[in-house]
């Protein structure tokens, strides 16, 4: 591991460096990697352990035809590297749990009857164990329980893999009963494509990570930039300027700026004027919304977020009720004048 300061901590990371791909593909020799779920995270993590030489398998239920066709697509073959859930958690000495939350608890009863002594239970999110009264799962004692969770949607996974950069990734180890969970959990975080890797527990990752998604990553992004939208239009502002003002430069230039070299950075490139109205303004939102993030954050470890999760999404209607609340995301003015917008982009416009 490396010592690193982030910002007067020192904290322990691990890259390429000090756990090298060779190691971890050494590791994994003799282990099948199974794939549970075709969704979000496993297209990610299955092709780029695949493209670094793991022995990977998939498992999708057929009833979701979307994603097996996709998995398909991607060049698993089924019978050979593409098999039903439980055909591959059989199959499986590494069982990475990556369908969604809901679906874990679905799928558990499945799962458990397959796992064999030795056995590793892989997760990317720490929800179904921390909040196991819900969920039910419950792993038999007899596996190691380990857990990578990428800071980034699978998506993101494969394109930085693709592009060299890789993701971070957090990681945990829940259970150790081989007494080599960690080694396998680090090699596991390294073939799936991770920038770095940075320690943590089921429960601080499932803190954060709930916290981060209904705030700053995207409840508290969408809800500000539609309060600023609405405000730009309510006094005259065009659909097109009060987008461009509100999300295309921050999407296009100033938060790329923030990722190269950091907010002070991005505000040293900016107009003074800019930089003086960011400076003084910046204390009120963030004491406006800190209220709304003492709540969010208890509503998390209180496990009532996650109740919402379960019971919104195992009704039997869920695909259908998605769907209508993206719907009305989509179909709003704002995010009508951002599909314009981005059609007048030159790459766009190329294509064309």
């Amino acid at each position: 591991m490396a010592k690193i300061d982030f910002g007067g901590v020192m904290e322990d990371v691990v890259t390429i460096d000090e756990f090298p791909l060779e190691r971890a593909r050494e590791l994994l020799r003799d282990e099948t990697v199974a794939v549970i779920g075709y969704g979000v995270q496993g297209p990610g993590q299955s092709m780029n352990m695949r493209d670094n030489g793991i022995n990977v398998i998939v498992g999708q239920s057929k009833a979701f035809a979307q994603d097996w066709d996709r998995a398909v697509q991607d060049g698993w073959e089924p019978g050979k590297t593409l098999f039903d859930i439980e055909e591959a958690a059989q199959r499986g000495t590494v069982v990475m749990m990556l369908v969604s939350d809901a679906a874990q608890k679905a799928i558990w009863p499945i799962i458990k009857k397959n796992l064999n002594e030795g056995d590793a239970l892989y997760f990317s999110h720490g929800f179904s164990i921390v909040y196991k009264e819900q969920t039910g799962v419950i792993p038999p004692e007899n596996v190691d329980v380990i857990l990578t969770a990428p800071k980034g949607s699978g998506t993101t996974v494969r394109r930085n893999f693709l592009e060299g950069s890789g993701i971070n990734s957090s990681y945990a180890v829940h259970q150790d009963y081989t007494g080599r969970a960690e080694e396998r959990t680090l090699a596991l975080g390294i073939v799936i494509g991770s920038g770095y890797l940075f320690p943590t527990t089921f429960e601080k990752e499932v803190h954060s990570d709930l916290v981060g998604e209904r705030g700053v990553l995207m409840g508290c992004l969408a809800g500000v930039m539609e309060a600023q939208y609405n405000v730009l239009r309510k006094h005259d502002h065009s659909p097109s300027e009060a987008f461009n003002e509100t999300v295309e430069e921050l999407t296009q230039s100033l938060i790329r700026l923030v990722a190269e070299n950091g907010m002070d950075w991005m505000y040293a490139n900016c107009s003074t004027t800019a930089q003086r109205g960011a400076l003084d303004w910046r204390h009120r939102f963030r004491d406006a919304v800190a209220p709304v993030f003492d709540d969010l954050y208890e509503s998390v470890v209180s496990g009532k977020e996650t109740q919402i999760v379960l019971e919104a999404n195992s009704a039997p209607d869920y695909r259908e009720r998605l769907q209508a609340e993206l719907n009305v995301i989509r179909d709003s003015e704002m995010w009508k004048a951002g599909a314009a917008v981005r059609d007048l982009r030159p790459e766009r416009r190329k294509q064309s």
